[in-house]
């Protein structure tokens, strides 16, 4: 349903209601178009209409990374109340792309993060975009446009992946390390960010007495140092937004702050900024 219906229908005045209908535009002539992420762990997709958002999902990738691409486009679809032939452009992004031959296009998942997070935050020059696998930084220019990037899909260190492993040696829910983190007074030092070496690395802390609180901090602190050598590598420079599953980790902000010495924006639903920029880019090809 509409922003505009909404706010009408919370206030509960019925007469307002009737006026918002009244002014709301036809949609015929609106341009709609669809971007979807498939990722190595979750899939998402995101509908635009002449802008604005209309719905948007997230799925786990599974083993079928088609199947999840489409059960997320589906998804959105629902919550948009609309069906695929109102779509005048979709494109695909992400680790998965290829397997969606139900788009129009594929793109890059470095141009697409860069163009959705630039979307969110446009004096943004940095991109740093820690997914489920992989993890990135981007240098973009005054218009979202990819000046340079420095990409670790080779190894899991600093990736949500990392960070479950981790999770489930220390026997804490993934989502409470962040907050974990914070309480911390004296961060252990993890001197590997290699997933395997730094795994071995955690149970011995956790023998040798260290708080829980204490070895996470470490964790997010091994991470930041990783993302920070990827840093020196492109033309960085601030305003940094931070995009992917693990910006919704506020150790591994904190910590990124602090070792970059500047703030970071983290915009809502990070982990929608590609399929964000791949329906802003669909919008664009369409004629939005």
């Amino acid at each position: 349903m509409p922003p505009l219906f909404l706010s009408a229908i919370k206030a509960g005045c019925i007469s307002d209601i009737i006026t918002t209908i009244k002014q709301a535009p036809a949609r015929s002539g609106s341009v709609t178009v669809a971007g979807v992420d498939i990722g190595s762990n979750t899939a998402k997709a995101v509908l635009l209409e002449d802008g604005d958002i209309l719905g948007t999902s997230l799925v786990m990738t599974g083993h079928n990374s088609r199947i999840a691409g489409r059960r997320a486009l589906d998804l959105a679809l629902r919550e948009a109340g609309l069906e695929e032939s109102d779509i005048n452009g979709m494109i695909a992004t992400g680790y998965g792309r290829m397997s969606a031959d139900f788009t129009d296009e594929r793109v890059t998942e470095i141009t697409c993060h860069a163009r959705g997070a630039h979307s969110r935050q446009p004096e943004a020059r940095t991109v740093i975009d820690l997914g489920g696998q992989d993890s990135k930084v981007i240098a973009i220019g005054e218009t979202g446009k990819v000046i340079d990037f420095m990409m670790n899909d080779k190894c899991a260190a600093g990736t949500g992946r990392f960070l479950e492993v981790m999770a489930a040696a220390l026997e804490v829910e993934l989502d409470n390390l962040g907050e974990i983190s914070l309480l911390s007074e004296s961060p252990v030092s993890i001197s590997s960010v290699c997933t395997v070496f730094a795994e071995s690395e955690v149970v011995s802390r956790v023998a040798e007495g260290a708080s829980k609180m204490d070895i996470v901090a470490g964790i997010h602190q091994a991470i930041a140092s990783r993302i920070y050598a990827m840093t020196v590598r492109v033309p960085f420079k601030e305003k940094v937004i931070m995009t992917g599953g693990v910006a919704r980790n506020v150790g591994v902000v904190r910590a990124l702050e602090k070792r970059l010495e500047t703030s970071l924006v983290v915009p809502e639903m990070p982990q929608h900024m590609g399929a964000l920029g791949a329906a802003i880019i669909a919008g664009e090809r369409a004629g939005a």
